[in-house]
């Protein structure tokens, strides 16, 4: 059978039979693949820790009829280890891994941006430090999801008014219109947070670290549930699409 090689972050498992594993992974060429690892719940397996959620690796395939055969796999990042001794990390990297793996939906689909941001998130997280220190790992997250969401097509505004694009500040946020909104665009019930919110929202899509040095406890949380809401809002309005075309 002919074979390939690719980078590639082990986003999910699941067993196959009594020793097999199907691998879901997000690679730098291919985008997202699913592929047969045969063997590796034996103890006895070269590479099976090597395929675990979390490991960007080097890995070889062998092409099949239905699913592609794991031959090789070389650790790059095990970024799992580094995780799986702090929760707030580890429950954030697992979100990134989900988030990935939904908003690349069609398998074979180049997405090289979405495998760069995920392996540079990871990194980050992985270290608990970004380019201008420390930072708590929900804003870590919270700035991977506002951009993986961006590459998908989904970008937030935080500056003018998602609706009509009338210049800001404003003090309005309506997830459903993507972002800020004036008030003569207000819909009933929308979020009103801070200034120091939006800025930090912001900041995070842009990644500007920098911009985020002083933000309080507060901010931090408040910018945290905006961006779930927005980003629940988005991945399910974006799969029901994706269910519409394919009927």
């Amino acid at each position: 059978m002919p074979t390939y090689r690719d980078a590639a972050v082990v986003l999910r498992t699941h067993k196959l039979g009594e020793a097999d594993r199907i691998i879901t992974m997000l690679t730098r060429e291919r985008g997202k693949i699913r592929a047969v690892a045969k063997g590796v719940r034996r103890t006895s397996s070269k590479f099976g820790a090597r395929l675990e959620p979390f490991s960007h690796v080097d890995i070889q395939l062998a092409t099949g009829r239905t699913l592609d055969v794991v031959t090789q796999a070389v650790t790059l990042d095990a970024f799992g280890q580094g995780l799986i001794g702090d929760y707030p990390r580890y429950t954030a990297g697992e979100a990134m891994l989900e988030m990935a793996d939904r908003l690349v939906a069609e398998e074979r689909e180049p997405a090289l941006q979405h495998y760069r941001l995920l392996v540079g998130a990871l990194r980050v997280l992985e270290r608990g430090s970004t380019a201008d220190g420390p930072r708590p790992a929900s804003m870590i997250l919270d700035s991977y999801l506002l951009r993986s969401l961006a590459v998908a097509g989904y970008a937030p505004s935080f500056g003018p008014c998602a609706r009509c694009g009338t210049m800001g500040p404003h003090q309005a946020f309506a997830a459903p219109l993507g972002g800020v909104v004036c008030e003569s665009c207000r819909p009933p019930g929308s979020a009103r947070p801070a200034a120091e919110t939006i800025a930090l929202l912001g900041a995070l899509l842009e990644g500007d670290w920098p911009a985020t040095r002083d933000a309080e406890p507060f901010v931090i949380k408040q910018a945290s549930g905006l961006t779930a809401a927005y980003a629940v809002w988005h991945l399910d309005r974006s799969l029901r699409s994706l269910a519409h075309v394919e009927r």
